[in-house]
């Protein structure tokens, strides 16, 4: 018996290896090849780096003070305009310089004893740094910079002393808001900015001169087209 198991245990060895060379012999069928391995696309992030012009529309409050501290008045009104700006993003982080000039009908009118006043924030421009944070294609940032704007003032105490003098005061801005990218080219934008347009003395020999600030609130939107 136990012979027989040896035997038949060296038989099935035997077997074994002369199926696998004639396998190995067997001529490959014309025309086969091997399936290519199949690979997932790669979906790439949105990238912020490039220029962009655009447009923005909003809202703002302000404050005509004189003599550095007095409230003279608070025109408040809608205002917009264009802007251009260029972006530059390392990772999560996306740095960029954006400017943009406005024209705003930020207008207050006010009574005087015998007479009236008028002030009005006729041109609004800033030119900043912005900082911020991508989450693929939305942007988080902080920006601030230079600002100015053309001031209007008009006081007409009386018949005889009055005054009508527009001037460029300077000054600084600074703000946040949120960007998303609409489609590959396309972004749109809400932002605040404060801005402290500084001061600068208005009046002439027919009526007295008065040291004039602004500091202004703007809400606006916009939308940008990146190249």
């Amino acid at each position: 018996m136990r012979k027989f198991l040896v035997l038949a245990a060296g038989l099935a060895t035997v077997a074994a290896t002369v199926s696998a060379a004639q396998a190995a012999d067997l001529p490959r069928r014309k025309g086969y090849a091997a399936p290519a391995p199949v690979v997932a696309p790669v979906r790439r992030g949105f990238s912020w780096t490039g220029a962009y012009v655009g447009a923005n529309v909003g809202y703002g409050w302000g404050k005509h003070n004189k003599d550095g501290s007095k409230t003279f008045g608070k025109p408040n009104g809608a205002l917009g305009g264009v802007t251009a700006g260029y972006n530059v993003q390392n990772g999560a982080i996306v740095m960029g310089v954006e400017g943009d000039v406005s024209r705003t009908g930020e207008v207050e009118s006010r009574q005087l004893v015998g007479g009236y006043g008028k002030s009005h924030l006729k041109t609004l421009a800033t030119a900043r740094a912005r900082v911020g944070v991508a989450a693929d294609r939305a942007l988080f940032y902080v920006t601030g910079g230079y600002a100015g704007g053309a001031l209007t003032t008009k006081v007409q105490p009386n018949a005889a002393q009055g005054y009508k003098e527009t001037k460029w005061l300077n000054g600084y801005a600074v703000g946040g808001g949120v960007e998303y990218a609409a489609t590959d080219n396309v972004t749109v934008k809400g932002e605040y900015l404060y801005a402290d347009l500084g001061s600068k003395t208005f009046g002439d020999a027919g009526a007295p001169k008065v040291k004039t600030g602004f500091q202004d609130h703007i809400l606006r939107g916009g939308v940008n087209y990146k190249f």
